[in-house]
């Protein structure tokens, strides 16, 4: 219930984020969440359980969608993507202090209470700074109050660099009246550069969850069990140090995304990827007919290990940076929010088909299964998913028009104008 909520959450943030503003957004995910583990933790039955669980899951969804596009929206274009994997790097800390957290409770009377109703803390520091940040200044452009967003951009840039910052947002105002019209869910598959900009975004967020990250993530335990190794203690230390790897993974991705490139890394990380569930499936299917399993067994938690090490610095934080900079202003909230909500629907049919899969086919199959799609996502990504470093929104937003429409300047002038500058 709670990836159902997030599905909606996401479906609808979009739409928030464009009508009211990305900081408002962010407040009021902040409260749907809070009130979510409020109830989860006072919950007298399964059903006000289950309603907390999809509030939590709303405040997800909604925060999915509109971090990585205000921190964006914020970020000179030399560092954008580095300040957007940051996001990511917060979400695997947060799953890594989780796991610590809920050992901690595991010793304290109303286990499960604790464990669900302490993930409103962060929620309500977030609420309280969040009061003190300033809007997005692209939003505030946009919807014509230029004296705050010359503030807030003064905040970020030197003077020299500031001109040309309100010169890029003043031509994009200008595009955006002489369009002056309310996007529409609709309107983003009836332009051929937007059908290709979405394309690109929602593909990577649907290979971001086919290739099977959450289900590592959610069943790391049972994977570990699966393995052979039964003590539940084990199990659950040996995924803290699945969610630790995760964690340092894409800190290195910080770095990577803005030196290597959005392309170059997802490719690299794709391949680590197939390498790893390739290892995993062998380490299943051959510890299911050999006699001994222990040698096996470690070489499945050493398969889980290298997934995780290869997949966080590159396909954990890509999708969600290159969903932030793909989008021309006047669709990145609504384009965010159908994109992000890919990711949760997809989220959500790896994590409930993964088990009964593993059953009908057994658990080195389906590993085998999500190699398959790993290498259909490179193909995807060599196919439809361009090079974004370095460029400014409007170099992103020309890029489209001349993959749709094809143009005397080409894609790599731009990118090379893009890493010069």
């Amino acid at each position: 219930m709670a990836l159902v909520g997030a599905i909606v959450g996401a479906a609808s943030g979009g739409w928030i984020n464009d009508a009211y503003g990305r900081k408002k957004a962010t407040l009021l995910a902040d409260v749907v969440f809070t009130a979510g583990a409020i109830i989860m933790a006072a919950a007298p039955d399964p059903y006000v359980l289950i309603l907390g669980r999809l509030l939590v899951g709303l405040g997800v969804g909604i925060a999915s969608v509109t971090a990585p596009v205000y921190i964006a929206e914020a970020s000179p274009s030399e560092v954008r993507g580095g300040l957007v994997s940051t996001n990511v790097l917060m979400i695997t800390s947060g799953q890594f202090l989780s796991y610590l957290v809920n050992l901690a409770f595991t010793e304290v009377p109303g286990t499960w209470r604790w464990m669900l109703g302490v993930s409103a803390v962060p929620a309500i520091i977030q609420f309280v700074l969040m009061l003190f940040m300033p809007e997005s200044p692209r939003w505030l452009f946009m919807k014509s109050d230029k004296e705050k967003a010359i503030l807030v951009l003064s905040k970020i840039y030197d003077i020299a660099r500031l001109e040309d910052e309100i010169d890029h947002l003043s031509a994009a105002a200008e595009e955006e009246l002489r369009k002056k019209k309310t996007v529409r869910y609709l309107d983003v598959f009836k332009s051929k550069e937007i059908r290709l900009a979405f394309l690109a975004g929602a593909g990577l967020q649907a290979f971001q969850q086919f290739t099977g990250i959450n289900t590592v993530m959610y069943y790391s335990p049972t994977i570990v069990q699966m393995a052979g190794f039964q003590s539940n203690q084990l199990a659950l230390l040996l995924s803290l140090a699945v969610a630790g790897t995760n964690a340092v993974g894409t800190i290195v991705g910080i770095y990577l995304i803005d030196h290597f490139g959005r392309k170059k890394l997802a490719l690299s990380s794709l391949a680590g990827v197939i390498i790893s569930l390739v290892l995993l499936s062998w380490a299943f299917i051959s510890g299911s007919s050999a006699s001994s399993s222990g040698v096996y067994g470690w070489i499945a938690v050493i398969g889980l290990a290298l997934y995780i090490a290869f997949f966080a610095p590159g396909m954990g934080p890509v999708p969600w940076t290159l969903n932030s900079e793909v989008y021309p202003e006047q669709y990145r909230g609504i384009c965010g929010g159908m994109s992000a909500t890919v990711n949760w629907i997809s989220n959500l049919i790896v994590a409930q088909t993964f088990l009964t899969v593993a059953e009908l086919v057994g658990t080195g199959a389906t590993f085998l299964i999500l190699a398959g799609i790993a290498v259909l996502a490179v193909v995807f990504v060599i196919l439809f998913v361009p090079e974004t470093q370095g460029l400014t929104f409007l170099e992103v937003e020309q890029m489209w028009k001349e993959r749709a429409w094809g143009s005397s300047l080409n894609t790599e002038s731009l990118l090379e104008h893009g890493n010069s500058s």
